[in-house]
């Protein structure tokens, strides 16, 4: 995204953020570690508001510092993702003009007549929902689950194969990031805080109520093993392969063909690059649009249950009604100026700041933590995870598997749209190899370790008695959400850890609500056009407004079952992008190498020895 230089208001901005930064963080700091000076002098949701100006004034000061490249001066993405900067005035004409009616207004209407209806009809809402949802999820089961192990043979192929040697782009075309750059932005915008919301309390869970494929004894050391095993499958390649089956195609279809950065781009070799401005195509990105608001303005709900759990158990203080709604709308402003920012300020350094603290965070539970219960469970698991990958993928029976598994996939294909599209608008000058690697494979080890080493200390602080994580879920009512925080504080350094653990929470869900807004924005305004300053905010704020509704009307469940029912057409989506990119490619992309032909072509040849009659003798 091409940004200017910082204005002189957003100058004086970051040097306002600065003292504010400083005297909110002394007093976060002084409430961390020297609880009793503070006493009672700050209320619940006080330290809420605290700690989300200590936060948000750190990443806003990050975001509007300036930026200069001269890169940049060059049109590296074209418009794919830079941001219009106007007036006031102007800003508000341009996002006027510039919106596609029919991806601005269904999905305005629909969340709006939802809430409506979940207002006034509570419980028939709800009940409708999670009917429609649960039949989806037990009938459709096979086709997530058909449609996922697909996914990840396909990235196989591309991985191996002779089309990972296709660059996206023209053959001088280079990368418009660095690789660690690449690799931030990616792993980043794809997680979001389900990261750290999950990361602690999965494994315990499947410890709890064992999966039924490996039959395990409820809360034994073989259902300990058996859970962490199951983390990984719902966390690892499969999962990240729903948004390479997504982004590949939408990046080869944008630079090799012309196409424009859409979620609709998928159809280009069914309708061609005009034919993308059909009612198909714009249903496509009007889907995508739906499923991305509605799962990261959940996620922002659900977070921020976790949040204040935080705040409430490290201060042991109420937050109260008004804490969620306090701590919604401080994450939406944060966002929302990541987002308005750019891609080159406030996305990718937040994104670096997220790498750093998530690297931080496991390196000190790595040190802090059981080491060899991790090492060895973590260990077992990941080979019984290779062992068993293709019959977990296959396994359609029963209840669980449709309340897990198929969930699961659901909800990653409900946020391939938004995440491939990302991953597309940065993969410009990159081989399709490296994209899969990056998006598969390393973001896959990337969690797959935090799942191992949060899950596996859960497990073991659980198992040897020295916190009961479970009882304390129990105690608020089954929420998962709280399952961090009495395991960090039966370990060294519990304050550190649940600070970063906090900061984790906020730092992610930042990364994935920016990219999000920048992406909707990008859809929902008018083919050939950047989305305005006034786009990015309009579509942030309007995600916080979803998610405050979710807080004051109810029904987070009901949203989040809504958006992940939008996985089943893009897990039928991705199907027909790999058929259509799979066509493009067999009649336009011959002559690749693929990489095991490369090294098979470098081993040394041995020449094969025939027996020859001995001469004769005279």
């Amino acid at each position: 995204m091409a940004a200017s230089e910082g204005s002189g208001i957003e100058a004086l901005v970051a040097k306002l953020l600065v003292p504010v930064a400083a005297a909110s963080g002394a007093i976060v700091f002084v409430g961390f570690f020297f609880r009793d000076f503070v006493g009672e002098a700050v209320t619940g949701q006080g330290w809420v508001a605290i700690s989300l100006v200590f936060f948000g004034s750190g990443l806003g000061y990050l975001a509007v510092l300036p930026y200069r490249d001269e890169a940049d001066d060059e049109p590296t993405a074209g418009y794919l993702l830079r941001v219009r900067r106007a007036s006031v005035t102007s800003t508000l004409r341009s996002f006027a003009r510039g919106q596609d009616p029919l991806t601005m207004g269904l999905p305005v209407t629909v969340f709006a007549a939802f809430f409506l209806l979940q207002a006034a009809l509570p419980a028939r809402t709800s009940a409708a929902v999670t009917a429609v949802s649960g039949t989806i999820l037990r009938v459709g089961g096979p086709l997530f689950l058909a449609a996922m192990l697909l996914a990840v043979c396909y990235c196989a192929v591309l991985l191996f194969g002779p089309w990972g040697e296709i660059k996206l782009g023209g053959p001088e075309t280079e990368p418009s990031y660095t690789y660690p750059t690449y690799f931030t932005l990616v792993f980043t915008a794809g997680i979001a805080a389900g990261l750290v919301f999950w990361g602690p309390a999965e494994a315990l869970f499947h410890y709890r109520t064992p999966p039924p494929y490996f039959g395990a004894t409820p809360q034994s050391a073989a259902a300990a093993g058996d859970a962490l095993v199951y983390s990984l499958f719902h966390w690892g390649i499969s999962a990240w392969s729903a948004y390479a089956v997504i982004g590949v195609p939408i990046a080869y279809f944008v630079y090799r063909r012309g196409a424009p950065l859409r979620v609709s781009t998928l159809l280009t070799p069914f309708l061609g690059v005009d034919g993308l401005d059909s009612v198909w195509g714009r249903l496509v990105d009007t889907l995508a649009v739906f499923a991305t608001i509605g799962g990261i303005a959940t996620s922002v709900a659900l977070v921020s249950e976790q949040f204040l759990a935080g705040v409430a158990f490290k201060w042991n203080v109420a937050v109260g009604t008004a804490g969620p709604l306090v701590f919604v709308g401080g994450l939406t402003l944060i966002f929302v100026l990541s987002a308005a920012t750019g891609i080159h300020r406030g996305i990718r350094r937040i994104a670096g700041l997220n790498v750093v603290l998530f690297g931080l965070f496991a390196l000190l539970l790595a040190v802090l933590g059981p080491r060899s219960y991790v090492l060895d469970r973590g260990a077992t698991a990941l080979g019984r995870y290779v062992v068993h990958f293709v019959p977990l993928s296959l396994h359609t029976g029963g209840e669980w598997v449709a309340q897990w598994t198929v969930w699961n996939w659901s909800w990653w294909f409900s946020w391939a749209p938004f995440a491939g599209l990302f991953v597309a608008a940065l993969s410009r000058g990159r081989r399709v190899r490296t994209v899969v690697f990056t998006t598969v494979v390393a973001t896959s080890a990337a969690t797959m370790v935090w799942f191992l080493l949060l899950g596996g200390t859960t497990l073991s602080v659980q198992r040897s008695g020295a916190a009961d994580v479970l009882a304390a879920v129990a105690q608020r009512g089954g929420s998962e959400a709280v399952a961090g925080f009495p395991l960090l504080a039966a370990l060294p350094l519990s304050e550190l850890l649940v600070f970063l653990f906090l900061a984790l929470i906020v730092v992610f869900m930042t990364t994935s609500a920016d990219t999000s807004t920048l992406v909707v924005a990008i859809l929902a305004t008018r083919r050939g056009l950047a989305p305005s300053t006034g786009s990015i905010v309009f579509w942030g704020a309007f995600q916080g407004a979803v998610a405050v509704a979710v807080l004051l009307v109810g029904g987070a469940e009901t949203l989040q079952a809504l958006a992940v029912l939008t996985g089943g057409p893009f897990a039928v989506i991705s199907l027909v992008g790999i058929a259509g990119l799979t066509r493009s490619w067999y009649r336009n992309e011959r002559g690749h190498t693929s990489i095991v032909r490369r090294v098979a072509d470098r081993l040394p040849t041995v020449q094969a020895h025939h027996d020859v009659d001995p001469p004769e003798e005279d």
